[in-house]
């Protein structure tokens, strides 16, 4: 199943670009389906069997391209897989009226997943950067797609910080590849040191890193691009493209060279996360535009993720464990949640025509299913019981108590109050009866994916004991 992970969308995005009369559907859905069951079939193997490993054309590393498949992995890939599904249901009715703009998303959005799903399951630090290019190119291209001034601008800023934190990134690897001769991640972490070019590659590949994922101060770029781009485009980027460079940045800190970490240095990507949380959601209060608050929103929520740095270097054993527990139920939590609740505001803004808050009046009664969808997504964003965020709070605050940092416990719980003030604007202006504007019908479907991602978000919370167990405490280790 692994090399299929990647020809998969590979084959489909040709597909898509040779056969454009073909209709999207009859090329889109068994695609889709396709991989849903291949990255199925892949966890169920991993899970009977511990992590396994494949080398492209038979050449093993470091001379040839290793892929390794583990709990971890698995779970991301599972995850791109359902999301990618749902989110391209939408985009089939969503798109009927961007005839020229659904032309290129097609081969843009399997491009995509199989930059995503290149990057989930690369062992090499090499092939993570070609990873990290491809999906910046997919993601610019998709922010682009309507060409109107604002769009373009928001894609040349994506562009231009995506490009400057690859480079902190590739200057990493350069210098990690002359102090070991082996860019492999199994391999460094077996010899690796923490001496200086070490920690200076560190340094640098964290700083490119941040930036991609757009952790504050380095988030300038992330608001316009999900916040302009199309409905299903923003819920992809929001929901998978900015994990996955948290993803090889918690490989770098975590597995490939923890002993050259200082607790010191994890403090200060726990601060930056504080950070995030408040400027993020102090933003997200003050935006006048529905979808700017949810790209806020967005940078707030990636605050959490910064928490498991702090909360596990330097720290006991259970405290540890329980923070990359937390980090990775906020990981799968905030996936769901965000790309249902841009769903769902896409839908409410094409009902009402306008994006305003105050331009919500009456969405209650005509847009209910939509509202709802955003009222379901919004539970888990603010951790209430029973959903996935919340558990995923619960295990960062038993966390920050059993390592002895309190000060993260009050980051962890002001930010769901935060998160409820933002929300409770929405809600305060869409429960008034007297519509300011008429309503436009909209598809079904639209609502049905929107619910279906919101209500994973909570399903989660009842079930997050299925992804823990192909967990370990270090990413690319399976027990």
């Amino acid at each position: 199943m692994i090399p299929l992970l990647l020809i998969i969308p590979l084959v489909f995005a040709l597909l898509s670009v040779l056969l454009p009369r073909l209709p999207i559907k009859a090329i889109a859905i068994p695609g889709l389906v396709l991989q849903l069951i291949a990255s199925i079939q892949l966890s169920v193997h991993t899970y009977k069997h511990g992590a396994s490993d494949y080398a492209l054309g038979s050449w093993e590393a470091p001379l040839g391209i290793a892929l390794h498949a583990n709990g971890f992995t698995v779970t991301l890939l599972t995850l791109t897989a359902f999301i990618a599904i749902v989110c391209a249901v939408y985009a089939l009715i969503y798109l009927k009226r961007y005839e020229h703009e659904q032309r290129y998303f097609w081969p843009l959005f399997w491009f995509l997943l199989a930059s995503l799903n290149g990057i989930w399951l690369s062992g090499d630090l090499f092939n993570l950067y070609v990873g990290l290019e491809l999906l910046t190119f997919s993601a610019v291209g998709m922010v682009a797609l309507t060409a109107n001034k604002a769009s373009l601008q928001a894609a040349i800023r994506y562009l231009f910080a995506a490009l400057l934190g690859s480079l902190g990134y590739l200057a990493g690897v350069a210098l990690l590849y002359g102090q070991y001769g082996t860019l492999a991640i199994q391999e460094i972490a077996l010899i690796g040191t923490s001496d200086a070019p070490t920690q200076v590659a560190l340094a640098l590949m964290t700083v490119g890193l941040l930036m991609k994922t757009a952790i504050f101060p380095l988030h300038y770029w992330l608001p316009p691009a999900h916040g302009g781009a199309l409905a299903p485009v923003s819920a992809l980027l929001s929901a998978l493209v900015v994990k996955a460079s948290f993803y090889i940045l918690a490989v770098l800190w975590l597995q490939l060279a923890p002993d050259a970490i200082s607790p010191a240095a994890a403090q200060v990507l726990g601060a930056l996360g504080a950070g995030a949380i408040l400027w993020g959601s102090w933003c997200a209060f003050r935006q006048p535009d529905i979808k700017m608050l949810v790209a806020y929103s967005t940078v707030a929520q990636l605050g959490y993720l910064m928490f498991v740095f702090p909360l596990s270097i330097g720290t006991n054993a259970a405290a540890a464990e329980l923070a990359w527990q937390g980090t990775v139920l906020h990981l799968l939590a905030h996936a769901f949640a965000k790309s249902a609740m841009f769903l769902s505001v896409g839908t409410l803004v094409l009902a009402i025509g306008h994006q305003g808050i105050k331009d919500l009046a009456g969405v209650s009664h005509r847009v209910p299913l939509a509202l709802f969808a955003f009222g379901l997504s919004a539970v888990s964003l603010m951790g209430l019981p029973p959903s996935g965020g919340f558990n995923a709070k619960w295990l960062l605050l038993q966390s920050a108590l059993s390592s002895g940092q309190w000060w993260w416990f009050i980051f962890i719980l002001g930010g769901g109050l935060l998160t409820a003030a933002y929300i409770f604007r929405v809600f305060s202006v869409s429960f008034i009866e007297e519509a300011r504007h008429k309503f436009a019908p909209t598809h079904w479907l639209l609502d049905v994916s929107a619910l279906t991602l919101a209500a994973a978000a909570i399903l989660l919370g009842f079930v997050s004991q299925w992804p823990l167990t192909l967990m370990e405490l270090v990413p690319g280790v399976r027990s």
